[in-house]
């Protein structure tokens, strides 16, 4: 009886709503290049096969997809970044928005693209406490080069403490540039303002996620994108990248000082560290996880209990990412603390929270307090 109330409970979570939307495109000018959809609901990818559009004629393309109930973000693109829509000055649009509550067409107009305009590279400095520790760090488990970032904190030079540490993804959007980005975390002028006001010092390391790879990196498990190569990539972290930074810098090496955190494909991958290195990673921070990609990792986190009974685990996601995002969220929150008594398990769940970096630069505060205490 217990356990089919337990099962019951979870329905919600495992029955999240789809809606079918088809989606037709008009763009300016014909091209060779095959069209595509990028959005919230797959990560974002900018040339996904399962998100293609079908050419109509010229002009015209078209695609049926079913997504999840909720709020969908998204742009049109040509199989990259670089080939993304833009406004008629080639300046990059806003994303386009939907919410989805019932069987939707969409029709919709590309203006220009931005790969027909001169585009300005910006050079991008950032602040003193700032550094690439390797900007081609070797990889040996994936057989891979990336760079990885570090922030020291202010008094670091001056004293002989050692520090807490925050191994996060994405490196490329973690720290504050100028000029300024919109995609950016800014995690160390969040942790600049937080130290100023009395809170713990940590160094944060920063690993570059690997562009069109990032799917199959941050994903343990194969998926419809690729066989999946995220235990390799915590191995490295484990392996590697951890040892290097406790020799090189002066570190609190043990568990309890030792956090992993990420967002969206790197929530999903911090979950999974954790939930196979609880001796390795302390706590983690998970932001708005893509478990829709991996839906094993339910099975990972349940015979990862016991060892994680002393582990911090934070999560949060905003409603306007789509309730499927939430029930995923909350499914993982529940089989690691089914009671809500464990106060090491929290989560949060914010009304106007979207899938993009001002809210994990946000989130962020409530993140480094909850590990802090």
């Amino acid at each position: 009886m217990i356990k089919l109330l337990s099962f019951l409970c979870l329905c919600p979570y495992i029955l999240a709503a789809q809606i079918k939307v088809d989606i037709i495109v008009h763009i300016p000018k014909t091209t060779s290049d095959s069209i595509f959809i990028a959005g919230n609901f797959n990560d974002w990818n900018a040339k996904n096969t399962a998100f293609n559009f079908k050419q109509k004629d010229s002009l015209t393309y078209f695609i049926q997809l079913n997504l999840p109930k909720g709020n969908q973000e998204f742009k049109i693109t040509r199989g990259s970044w670089d080939k993304a829509e833009s406004k008629n000055d080639g300046k990059p649009t806003t994303n386009r928005m939907v919410n989805l509550s019932v069987d939707t067409v969409l029709n919709l107009s590309v203006t220009e693209w931005s790969d027909n305009f001169k585009q300005v590279k910006e050079n991008y400095q950032h602040g003193v406490r700032v550094h690439i520790v390797d900007s081609a760090f070797l990889m040996p488990q994936l057989d891979k080069n990336r760079r990885v970032w570090i922030y020291l904190p202010k008094d670091y030079s001056k004293s002989k403490k050692k520090y807490p540490v925050i191994y996060m993804h994405d490196g490329q959007n973690l720290f504050h540039a100028n000029p300024p980005r919109v995609n950016e975390w800014a995690v160390d002028s969040v942790m600049d303002s937080l130290i100023a006001l009395g809170g713990k010092e940590m160094i944060i390391v920063g690993i570059d996620h690997g562009g069109k790879d990032r799917l199959k990196e941050y994903n343990p498990y194969d998926s419809k994108y690729g066989k999946g190569e995220g235990k390799a990539y915590v191995s490295f972290l484990v392996e590697t990248l951890k040892p290097f930074i406790d020799s090189k810098y002066r570190t609190l090496k043990d568990a309890k000082n030792t956090s992993i955190a990420g967002s969206s494909m790197g929530g999903l991958i911090s979950m999974y560290a954790i939930a196979t290195y609880p001796n390795v990673f302390g706590s983690a921070g998970v932001f708005s996880p893509a478990f829709w990609i991996a839906p094993k990792i339910d099975n990972d986190v349940t015979e990862a209990l016991a060892t994680l009974k002393n582990s911090k685990l934070f999560f949060v996601a905003g409603n306007k990412e789509g309730t499927e995002m939430i029930n995923d969220m909350k499914k993982i929150y529940f089989i690691l603390n089914p009671d809500g008594k464990n106060k090491n398990i929290k989560l949060l769940e914010k009304p106007d929270g979207k899938h993009t970096e001002w809210f994990w630069h946000r989130e962020f505060v409530p993140f480094y307090k909850f590990i802090a205490q």
